[in-house]
């Protein structure tokens, strides 16, 4: 089966650095995958790269049996393919409401269709601060409201980078049940973490990168009876 993104040998830096060496990985529909790897493995670079915010160098990219690579993140964006961004980029001035109508897009087909309501049952905690400005929540509350706006393009395809990180563990329980929740929905999820523990809660497979480069590849199972890859590449 075609899968509903691929990335193939997908060089990526900034300037005359480069960050990814020949970086492959593939997520089939209705799959949630995870890279994981430390601070600075090349993670949020490769979800940057897939959504064009950073433009490769060498190498593919392929959503829905399309090439993507060179294109516009407006464009791509509008081809189905949602991103959560590591600071969440909300915006601050703007209620919950209006941050929420911001990212909306016309109903896909074979796409779940978000909308407000929908939403608030998947974050409950939002339902309480419809009016709220986005500058006056807490870090989890933001997170939540940055992935609802995203969801509001009805994604065939979701990019979340570090969804746990800073976020107290209570709220990160919320989270992970957020993005099951997203999972069963039909919705392809590949996020991006260094919580292992977060990962194995929520991802189908994994991917670990290490200095640019993908150095594991395989289920949740197969990664939990590699000690020595957790040890080389996640062991802080």
């Amino acid at each position: 089966m075609q899968p509903t993104l691929e990335v193939r040998n997908l060089d990526a830096g900034y300037g005359r650095a480069r960050i990814l060496s020949a970086v492959s990985l593939a997520l089939a529909r209705g799959e949630l995958a995870v890279l994981l790897g430390r601070n600075g493995a090349g993670k949020s670079t490769t979800l940057k790269s897939i959504v064009g915010l950073v433009r490769p160098t060498a190498g593919e990219v392929w959503f829905d049996s399309e090439r993507i690579d060179g294109q516009a993140p407006f464009e791509i964006v509008r081809r189905g393919l949602g991103y959560v961004p590591e600071d969440r980029r909300i915006f601050a001035d703007l209620t919950v409401d209006e941050n929420l109508e911001v990212g909306r897009q016309p109903p896909r087909p074979g796409v779940p269709e978000w909308t407000p309501e929908r939403l608030f049952a998947l974050f409950p905690n939002l339902a309480a601060m419809r009016a709220r400005r986005g500058g006056r929540m807490s870090g989890g509350e933001q997170q939540m409201l940055a992935i609802a706006r995203t969801l509001m393009g009805n994604p065939r395809c979701l990019l979340l980078d570090e969804p746990s990180e800073g976020l107290a563990p209570v709220i990160v329980d919320q989270m992970a049940n957020a993005i099951l929740e997203v999972k069963a929905a039909g919705v392809s999820v590949l996020l991006s973490e260094q919580n292992v523990h977060f990962a194995r809660t929520v991802a189908d497979r994994a991917y670990v990168i290490e200095k640019g480069q993908i150095r594991f590849s395989g289920t949740m199972t197969e990664l939990a009876a590699r000690e020595d890859v957790r040890t080389a590449y996640l062991a802080v």
